[in-house]
C-alpha cells in the first residue's frame, strides 16, 4: 500500500512539472516572477480600485452639480429676502385695522398704466399712507412681475411714484396704443347690421381713444347710419351734445 502511495506521488509531481511554464517555453527572470506572485496575492479591494475610482469620480462629479444648484438657488433666495425699499419705509408699521383687498394679479403681458390705475382705485381709502402703498403694491403682482420686483436692487425704490415709475419702464412694450381718430371716423353701419351691433362696435372703438372727441365721435356716428335710419333723423333734428346722451339715444331705438 505504501509503495503504491509513493508511486502515486512520484506520478503527481512529475506531471505538475511537465506542466510548469518552463516546460512549456516561457522564461521568466526573479523580478517577473516576483511581480506574478505579487499580484496573485493582490486583495481584491486593491484589484479593483479602477472601479472604485471611477464611482468615486462619478461621485464627485454629482456632488459638485448638487453644490452649484444649492449655490444658485442659495443666490436667489438672497436676492429675494433683500429689499428694494429704503430704510424708512422698511421701518413704517402698518395698521392692524388693514384688511388687504383682492387683487387681479398682473401678468406681464398688459398696459402698466392700465394695473396701476386699477392698484390705486382698489386702495383708494389707503392712498395717504404711503407704507401701505409701497408694501401692498407687490402683492397685486403675477409670477413674472414679481420676479422683475425681486431683481430691483436693495435700497433702490424711496417712493411709491418711483415704484410705479420703473415697474412702467419695465412693462412699456406691453402699453396699449390708443385708437387714431381716423380708425373712428371711418366706421358705419353695415348691411343687415343691427343698431345694437353697430353702437357696439362704436362704443368699443370710442373707448380705446384717448382725449376728448365727444362732438367728433356723435358726429361721426350719426353719418354712420342709413340716411332713412330713424334715429339719424332723430339725431339731426334733436342735436345731443355728450356721448351719455347718445347713449340714451340709442336705447329708445
Amino acid at each position: 500500500m505504501q509503495r503504491e502511495i509513493d508511486h502515486l506521488r512520484r506520478s503527481l509531481r512529475h506531471e505538475w512539472q511537465r506542466r510548469t511554464p518552463s516546460n512549456l517555453g516561457f522564461s521568466f527572470d526573479n523580478n517577473e516572477d516576483e511581480s506574478y506572485r505579487r499580484r496573485l496575492r493582490t486583495p481584491p479591494n486593491e484589484t479593483f480600485s479602477s472601479d472604485e475610482d471611477y464611482h468615486h469620480e462619478r461621485k464627485d462629479r454629482n456632488s459638485s452639480s448638487v453644490s452649484l444648484g444649492n449655490d444658485a438657488m442659495s443666490r436667489s433666495l438672497n436676492q429675494i429676502a433683500r429689499s428694494p425699499f429704503t430704510r424708512w419705509i422698511e421701518r413704517g408699521r402698518l395698521s392692524q385695522r388693514f384688511s388687504q383687498p383682492t387683487f387681479t394679479m398682473y401678468n406681464g403681458r398688459t398696459d402698466p398704466v392700465e394695473h396701476v390705475s386699477y392698484f390705486n382705485q382698489r386702495m383708494v381709502v389707503h392712498s395717504k399712507n404711503e407704507h401701505l402703498m409701497y408694501k401692498v403694491f407687490p402683492s397685486s403682482l403675477g409670477y413674472v412681475a414679481m420676479r422683475w420686483f425681486n431683481s430691483l436692487r436693495a435700497g433702490s425704490v424711496d417712493s411709491f411714484k418711483e415704484l410705479t415709475q420703473v415697474f412702467g419702464s419695465q412693462f412699456v412694450t406691453c402699453r396699449r396704443v390708443p385708437r387714431p381718430l381716423a380708425s373712428l371716423l371711418s366706421l358705419s353701419m353695415r348691411e343687415g347690421e343691427t343698431l345694437k351691433t353697430y353702437s357696439n362696435r362704436y362704443s368699443e372703438m370710442f373707448n380705446e381713444m384717448d382725449g376728448d372727441f365727444d362732438d367728433v365721435a356723435i358726429s361721426t356716428f350719426k353719418l354712420g347710419l342709413p340716411i332713412e335710419h330713424g334715429l339719424r333723423k332723430s339725431l339731426t333734428g334733436k342735436p345731443v351734445t355728450n356721448i351719455r346722451q347718445l347713449m340714451d339715444q340709442i336705447n329708445k331705438y
